[in-house]
């Protein structure tokens, strides 16, 4: 889930803890051309199409497009539950994704089983069935390539649809996201790293002071600590991003996190979380977002949409 950041507060962020919009959750990649949609359907708003759509296009699994500018072709359903998962907010009908993210998740769930107090994963928002803007919250998890994973042990498989809506999270943070509570321990790093060691992965988001936590705890092979990037919110979940396919032709990857563990970062983000830089003078205001219209996307996800 993206929360959504006050605008000074994001520049100041940015400005002051090494993140750039390029490293960001919702970072936009160039995406296909979109020469081929046509003109009646340029300016609609995305989001009105695709949040309409209920189930997968018939089409070949294909993501097109960027995390944030994309949809995908062939999206699968997660089963709402399984013998070590559940999905959570059934309501918004947004677990659906790329074959490889809904085997990712049912991999890392069955890892997660083998944990101290875990039966398995609680499992947040993938993508809607056919990607896209979203009708509200995210503005990445478009190509069905991003799972968000709730960091609350999930003990119980068993929940309603009526208390999967009710049920929430916990958080994990302290201090606003400098530390981590009490409800933080190991499991919660070892699922993260199980996680960050798929080699499908491009990056995982969470809050700084996780992130500075499993850099003074791992006492290993550090190399996995690389994709775990420290980012605004991300204090209920942590949000996986998966690489795009092999062969994947239409999909843009987001660029690699730079070389080295990262911890560095890390800990320049939980500085200046304690004793905030001041805002530059000169900056100029940020620039409103407006809404996605099939023009913004690549002509690929036209057919997505068209699709039985």
């Amino acid at each position: 889930m993206v929360r959504i950041v006050k605008p000074f507060l994001l520049a100041l962020v940015l400005a002051g803890c090494g993140g750039s919009t390029q490293e960001a959750e919702d970072a936009q990649p160039a995406v296909l051309s979109t020469q081929n949609i046509p003109a009646d359907m340029r300016g609609v708003q995305a989001k009105q199409l695709f949040g309409a759509k209920r189930g997968g296009s018939q089409q070949p699994a294909r993501p097109f497009g960027g995390y944030a500018k994309g949809c995908v072709a062939g999206g699968v359903q997660l089963p709402e539950t399984g013998p070590t998962w559940q999905a959570m907010r059934l309501s918004r009908n947004r677990n659906w994704g790329h074959p490889e993210v809904i085997d990712f998740v049912q991999k890392l769930s069955r890892f997660a089983a083998t944990q101290p107090g875990w039966n398995g994963l609680y499992v947040g928002d993938i993508s809607q069935p056919r990607g896209g803007p979203m009708l509200t919250g995210h503005r990445s998890h478009q190509m069905g390539l991003d799972v968000d994973i709730w960091l609350r042990p999930a003990d119980n498989l068993n929940l309603s649809r009526a208390q999967r809506e009710s049920l929430s999270s916990v958080s994990l943070r302290r201090a606003n996201g400098a530390y981590t509570n009490d409800n933080y321990n190991r499991t919660h790093h070892e699922i993260m790293k199980a996680a960050a060691k798929d080699p499908r992965v491009a990056r995982i988001f969470v809050f700084p002071g996780a992130k500075v936590r499993m850099c003074e705890e791992e006492t290993g092979d550090r190399s996995w600590l690389r994709k775990i990037r420290p980012w605004y919110g991300h204090h209920y979940h942590f949000h996986v991003r998966l690489k795009c396919p092999r062969g994947a032709k239409g999909c843009v990857d987001q660029a690699a996190p730079p070389a080295g563990d990262g911890c560095a970062d890390a800990r320049q983000w939980q500085r200046n979380i304690l004793n905030p830089p001041p805002p530059d003078p000169n900056a100029p205001p940020p620039k409103p977002r407006r809404e996605l219209t099939m023009a913004d996307l690549p002509a690929q996800c036209l057919g997505v949409l068209q699709s039985e």
